[in-house]
């Protein structure tokens, strides 16, 4: 199994806590996102991945350019640690929260749309950053809404055991504190992340202990 990945990918550390998670080894490519314009730009990695985003995973003749879809490939093939629960019910609540995040926050704080929002719009540093805090709150709210009153006690988002959702969750209070978004409205979240972040998995799994961090 090969993971491209960058260090500081919010994308990417879903994947690697997952292929953790699940104790499966793979070899690593880097793709560096803000050296010389980007290297995920260039046409050798677009015939890899069109998409031109990390993270990539292949593995044989499969390859996959979103998140959310490797991990849902490493649950089928590889079921055991599970990530989403086995009771329909309770697994669209995991994939609610997961993509809650995945879909609704992390797009529109992603690089490329903040380079683009400092670029091609010419908005300022200032209010690129305004633009940033305004949907970390909108989302952030409503996964506050969407966690349980005894997640941060329990230590997980839903259940007993790391799923989805707190593959999302992690990274993605990792980013707002990056960009010192205010995260004081939502303890149940900044609880819930500070007692995930205290498991090895996601401690070896961040951004500062990968090999392309800078």
């Amino acid at each position: 199994m090969k993971l491209t990945t960058y260090f500081r990918s919010s994308a990417a550390w879903r994947v690697r806590a997952a292929l953790a998670i699940k104790g499966l080894s793979y070899e690593s490519s880097f793709v560096h996102l803000t050296r010389e314009g980007g290297e995920q730009k260039r046409p050798a990695y677009r015939a890899v991945n069109p998409a031109g985003l990390v993270p990539y995973l292949e593995e044989g003749d499969a390859a996959f350019g979103q998140s959310l879809a490797m991990i849902e490939y490493l649950e089928e093939t590889r079921p055991e640690p599970p990530l989403l629960p086995s009771d329909p019910a309770p697994r669209a609540k995991v994939r609610e929260l997961a993509l809650t995040i995945a879909c609704e926050m992390h797009p529109l704080n992603n690089l490329r749309v903040l380079q683009h929002l400092t670029g091609s719009m010419g908005l300022s540093e200032d209010q690129k950053l305004s633009w940033y805090r305004h949907w970390v709150a909108e989302g952030f709210a409503a996964v506050e809404g969407l966690l349980p009153a005894d997640a941060p006690a329990r230590g997980v988002c839903f259940g007993e055991t790391v799923t989805l959702a707190d593959l999302c969750l992690v990274p993605q209070v990792f980013n707002a504190r990056r960009f010192d978004c205010d995260l004081t409205p939502y303890p149940k979240t900044l609880a819930l992340a500070d007692a995930l972040m205290a498991r090895p998995i996601f401690a070896e799994t961040a951004p500062a202990r990968q090999p392309d961090a800078e």
